[in-house]
């Protein structure tokens, strides 16, 4: 049976982690990090294909052999998002150039086309990218002043799941703040409060750097304590 056949008959979006990101101090140089994003593949159940997060510019071939095991070739990718526009994101963007939207961040674009999202001052507003608006992007500002996440109900996996970019490091980041605070953050405030409501949100999260981690109560416990610190 054809994964297309499979998806139409089990009618679930699928949200498949083509690759665990990291990110770790450079042996013998503390001046130095190795980073590289966690990439997500969502084929929707109306046929749609997204792509979230596109590794560094230099993984082009191994995002298309990645991409090839389950069937998707660069041309089937219809949406691209990325959680923010650091490097280690956007870097194989080129390669989607037949997807119908490119976000990065809050900014839409098609080509030389800016796109009217995310335009209102509505912080909750989500930007659907099927059309049963089962898989919608909103913001989620911290690590940047412009991220983004997606938000996939009626998964397979039997959950909302949330593809937050950096505003989950890992799941380690929930017990020390101190590992996203120190991958940086545009704003502590924001990105605790935001933490706290994607956590509430969903019942798995794909943090930015590292892999897919289902959300226990007491994770939402801390996440809370922490975004009171902030208010």
């Amino acid at each position: 049976m054809a994964f297309t056949d499979t998806l139409s008959t089990i009618q679930r979006n699928h949200v498949i982690v083509l690759q665990d990101g990291y990110s770790r101090q450079e042996d013998g140089d503390e001046t130095s990090m190795r980073a590289n994003c966690t990439s997500t593949l969502i084929r929707c159940r109306d046929g749609t294909n997204v792509i979230v997060d596109t590794m560094t510019a230099w993984d082009g071939e191994r995002l298309c052999s990645l991409l090839g095991d389950h069937g998707v070739g660069v041309d089937n990718v219809d949406v691209v998002v990325c959680s923010h526009g650091h490097s280690d994101h956007i870097g194989c963007n080129y390669l989607f150039q037949n997807a119908r939207m490119h976000l990065v961040g809050s900014c839409a674009s098609y080509r030389d086309l800016y796109l009217n999202h995310f335009s209102s001052e509505d912080q909750d507003e989500e930007l659907a990218l099927d059309s049963n608006a089962e898989v919608v992007v909103r913001r989620t500002p911290g690590h940047t002043h412009s991220c983004v996440s997606v938000i996939v109900d009626n998964s397979q996996l039997g959950g909302r799941v949330g593809i937050t970019g950096d505003l989950f490091e890992r799941r380690e980041d929930i017990e020390d703040e101190s590992i996203w605070k120190d991958a940086g953050s545009e704003c502590v405030k924001l990105q605790r409060k935001e933490r706290c409501k994607m956590a509430h949100l969903c019942d798995f999260i794909v943090p930015g750097h590292g892999p897919m981690f289902s959300v226990i109560a007491s994770m939402r416990d801390k996440l809370k304590q922490d975004a009171d610190l902030s208010t």
